[in-house]
């Protein structure tokens, strides 16, 4: 009987991978911390309405990549392609918005979409984000940006690169739409199958298309630009935040045909973007969502945020050399009888009480696969105990690296252990 695997577009994360991993997370923590964002935790699974009335039943996500299923209730529940519905979900539901109408929470975790894998985009996929929430400032824009600005470069990602758009508000967007669709009517025999779809449903979304005929027509000189069409506040948002923007020293560039996949966008749009990742360049991206609160049946508070995809992160990092490092462990206990397990064992509790990274095998194994073992792993250090070291209740303690060893009491072992750990 075959093994069996795990299901298309998912995969285990394990071994070194799991370091930067681990690096990305902390990271991002370390970052909310800076900036005073509190951690939110929702759950895997919600309403199926909330996706609906918050992402937008013409989205993409709605209409094509959403797990969806009954249970046995009869409830319609699905998992969650995406973060910032739920946080608004918390936010409506605990009573935020009367209690406590401004907040900054963060959150990390898996989310789900049915779309054909590729490098660095799975259906199940983790993403980490960033929502303030009850903040109709631009410069509350800036900060967001910066926030993943800081992220990347703390990370070490090079090539970066910022690109904006205004979406405008509801006004604005019905404006543009309705000039956008004559638009396209009269070239409509050059688009493609689904953007003619799009131009009923989400006409927006024709300007996210990279069919070579659909880019041509964008290309035109009386292309409509959403730029023309923002009224004289939102033209204001937009002027403050990228006046903001230079004056924290982050480049940018205007990108008329940025619009997201998500229909609760306003004003605000941004990507971020990578030069190392080929065709799929964006790292991470966001906007305002002023209305999104309105359409889960909330009143209408302010709202903006990001969110970026842990994998792409990860690859980005691995490409650039870093998923080479071992894990952080300075020395490895070998037992080569029962007895000498026991005492490791303590050692080992007395390692972990002073930070000191170990591990341990058993001593079902002989003393060649313990030092083959030590050298695979490269860990500096190899503690021994066999029948010598017990009779006087002392470890042996050999440098890998050196070839030098010693014969140590604990509390000698202990002290140099915590040096070397101190000054690598």
């Amino acid at each position: 009987m075959p093994y069996l695997q795990v299901p298309k577009g998912t995969r285990d994360i394990m071994g070194k991978e799991i370091v930067l991993w681990r690096k990305v997370e902390e990271v991002v923590y370390e970052t909310a911390k800076n900036f005073g964002y509190e951690e939110i935790r929702t759950p895997i699974f919600e309403s199926t309405e909330l996706f609906t009335r918050g992402v937008g039943e013409g989205t993409d996500i709605v209409q094509k990549e959403m797990y969806t299923f009954t249970d046995k209730g009869g409830r319609s529940l699905t998992l969650r392609p995406e973060g910032t519905a739920p946080v608004m979900r918390a936010y409506l539901e605990h009573g935020f918005a009367v209690q406590q109408p401004r907040v900054k929470w963060f959150y990390l975790g898996p989310m789900f979409r049915y779309e054909r894998p590729q490098a660095g985009r799975m259906r199940q996929f983790h993403q980490f984000g960033f929502e303030a929430i009850g903040f109709d400032s631009p410069a509350c824009d800036a900060e967001i940006i910066l926030i993943a600005w800081r992220i990347y470069e703390r990370l070490g990602l090079h090539k970066l690169s910022l690109e904006m758009n205004s979406l405008g508000c509801p006004s604005c967007k019905f404006r543009y739409i309705e000039t956008l669709q004559q638009f396209l009517q009269r070239e409509i025999h050059s688009l493609c199958d689904t953007c003619k779809v799009r131009l009923e449903k989400n006409p927006l979304r024709v300007l996210d298309c990279k069919n070579e005929g659909c880019q041509t027509i964008f290309q035109s000189p009386s292309f409509p630009r959403l730029q023309d069409f923002l009224c004289e506040e939102c033209s204001k948002h937009q002027e403050t935040l990228l006046a903001t923007l230079r004056f924290l020293d982050i480049p940018f560039s205007i990108n008329p045909r940025l619009v997201r996949g998500l229909d609760y966008y306003t004003r605000t749009a941004f990507e971020i973007k990578t030069g190392e990742l080929g065709a799929q360049d964006a790292v991470g991206g966001g906007g305002r969502y002023d209305n999104l609160s309105q359409a889960l049946g909330g009143p209408k508070v302010a709202g903006v945020g990001f969110a970026a995809g842990i994998e792409r992160m990860v690859l980005l990092l691995n490409k650039m050399g870093q998923g080479l490092h071992a894990l952080e462990t300075l020395v490895y206990l070998a037992p080569l009888d029962g007895e000498g397990e026991l005492h490791l064992l303590v050692l080992g509790r007395r390692c972990e009480e002073l930070g000191i990274p170990f591990y341990m095998d058993f001593a079902d194994k002989t003393l060649k696969y313990h030092l083959k073992k030590a050298q695979k792993m490269k860990v500096r250090f190899v503690v021994l105990v066999g029948k010598a070291e017990l009779q006087n209740s002392l470890f042996l303690l050999k440098d890998m690296f050196s070839g030098e060893q010693w014969t140590l009491s604990q509390e000698e072992l202990l002290k140099k252990l915590q040096e070397e750990k101190n000054s690598a």
